[in-house]
């Protein structure tokens, strides 16, 4: 891979994705993890907390997608997870749960893109995680989840099903 364009978020996201591939047996969990605290950290005391999460989702999932590349971890697990993480947290924290899954998807799908992965498998991945972050959530932030991603990822509507009863 060429010189890194991360930003400083991304660079630290690469950093601590790698610790997490390289360092623990419990990789998903690990990933979820850092993502979570890299949201929450980086967007503390903001005015407008879902357009700093909305930023700051594509700078983090570039960082984990080029970690998962260099540590020749699966890509699109790293992305699932990233995308869910990101989810998760804005929510927590109080972001608009869809442009986040939304803000996410697309960082995670770019990312994946530029790294010359499979688009369509970054897509499944990432609406996926989206998607799995808003079931976790509650049945409101499910459905606003996939309506957003159906309405603004290309491709997403074929990797969306009903939610699990």
């Amino acid at each position: 891979m060429g010189e890194s364009t991360l930003t400083a978020v991304g660079r630290v996201t690469k950093k601590a994705v790698l610790g997490a591939i390289k360092g623990t047996g419990e990789t998903t969990k690990a990933i979820v993890e850092t993502t979570a605290d890299l949201v929450r950290a980086t967007i503390a005391e903001v005015a407008d907390l879902t357009a700093a999460i909305e930023k700051r989702a594509a700078e983090i999932t570039s960082g984990a997608v080029e970690a998962s590349t260099e540590a020749s971890g699966d890509l699109f697990t790293t992305i699932k997870y990233t995308v869910y993480g990101i989810v998760k947290a804005g929510a927590e924290l109080g972001a608009d749960v869809a442009k986040t899954a939304v803000a996410a998807t697309e960082g995670a799908i770019k990312a994946a893109a530029k790294a010359g992965s499979d688009v369509s498998s970054a897509t499944k991945e990432a609406v996926t995680g989206a998607i799995e972050a808003g079931d976790t959530i509650g049945t409101k932030a499910s459905k606003s989840v996939r309506d957003a991603l159906t309405a603004s990822i290309k491709g997403a509507k074929d990797f969306i099903k009903a939610p699990r009863k």
